[in-house]
């Protein structure tokens, strides 16, 4: 082994990354969420939407429980995006994807079915 060989093996890791591969971007999953948070606060500070909210948790299949009341299966949920209300007064669900999990698919139509709610896909 070289000199050049063992400085390299020593360099520190690359950052981490999320599950998909892209950077964490100012506590964002990835850079493409990351750009759209700041256009929607933009357009909340413009009055064009209100009630913007991030990271916002819908359960779509509760937690079921024994008799004794011990979880047997944990809760399903989804996390959206970004949540917010249009000039309209409609309330609006969005989600930035790179790629289409089948995991986010069956989610997505749980949203519909469970709670009426079409996401809107960034």
């Amino acid at each position: 082994m070289t000199a050049e060989e063992y400085r390299q093996m020593r360099e520190a890791p690359p950052k981490p990354r999320n599950k998909y591969g892209a950077a964490r971007t100012g506590g964002h999953a990835s850079y493409k969420e990351h750009n759209r948070a700041l256009e929607l606060r933009t357009m909340q500070q413009a009055g064009l939407i209100s009630n913007l909210r991030e990271q916002v948790r819908y359960e779509l299949i509760p937690a079921a429980r024994d008799a004794d009341g011990k979880v047997i299966e944990h809760a399903c949920a989804y996390v959206a995006d970004f949540v917010y209300t249009d000039a309209d007064g409609r309330t609006v669900v969005e989600d930035t994807k790179g790629f289409r999990t089948k995991e986010y698919v069956i989610k997505r139509k749980l949203m519909l079915h469970v709670h009426g709610i079409r996401i809107h896909e960034i």
